[in-house]
């Protein structure tokens, strides 16, 4: 099950007032990560699915690694990944192991949201070598989920990918238990079309 798309953006408030004029709708204030030099913004797509906005904290000092999703090299915004919701990570990531696939260990991570509550979560590291098309696992835990907060929304219409050798990713969406729609093309990427409010957007 889809749990959230990752549109990585190389200026956060620049991108966030962008996506508020193409759409209609201002996403919300989703935290900082401390450490990482990022921060995020969300908006919900419809069911227990979200849109996380992720880019460079300014009130961060630079980090001592690479941000994650690789922002610091993003010229411009663009989906750069996926999120599968888990709940029995270990399990999840024993069996796909099994079906020739290696997600990576599980990590615990957390973070504040701007009202002072702590999430907690635990996930496996994005793989971007498919191009990102592989999603990552995420499992909540004992966390409400994201959606549960009364996000913003906009309805997602549909999402995506393409890649030069289809047949890899597919194998590796199967041991994972993932559906997404993989099509031939010259380079990876993900492509997602929401609901704005003056009509569909095209990220």
């Amino acid at each position: 099950m889809l749990d959230h798309l990752v549109l990585a953006v190389p200026d956060l408030a620049r991108s966030v007032q962008s996506f508020t004029q193409r759409t209609g709708v201002a996403p919300a204030p989703g935290g900082s990560h401390p450490g990482l030099g990022t921060a995020n913004f969300l908006v919900g797509l419809g069911g227990q699915s979200y849109l996380e906005i992720i880019g460079p904290d300014p009130d961060q000092p630079e980090p001592d690694q690479p941000r994650p999703f690789r922002i610091d090299a993003v010229g411009e915004p663009r989906i750069v990944t996926w999120a599968m919701r888990s709940t029995d990570l270990d399990a999840q990531i024993a069996r796909a192991r099994h079906g020739g696939f290696d997600p990576g260990d599980a990590r615990a991570m957390s973070r504040r949201t701007p009202a002072g509550e702590l999430l907690a979560w635990r996930l496996t590291m994005p793989r971007l070598d498919l191009g990102g098309l592989v999603p990552f696992l995420i499992d909540w835990g004992d966390t409400p989920h994201p959606t549960s907060r009364g996000l913003p929304e906009l309805p997602l219409l549909e999402w995506h990918a393409s890649h030069p050798d289809p047949g890899s990713v597919r194998r590796a969406l199967a041991a994972l238990g993932a559906e997404l729609q993989v099509e031939a093309a010259d380079r990876a990427g993900l492509t997602a079309v929401i609901e704005g409010r003056s009509g569909p957007v095209r990220l």
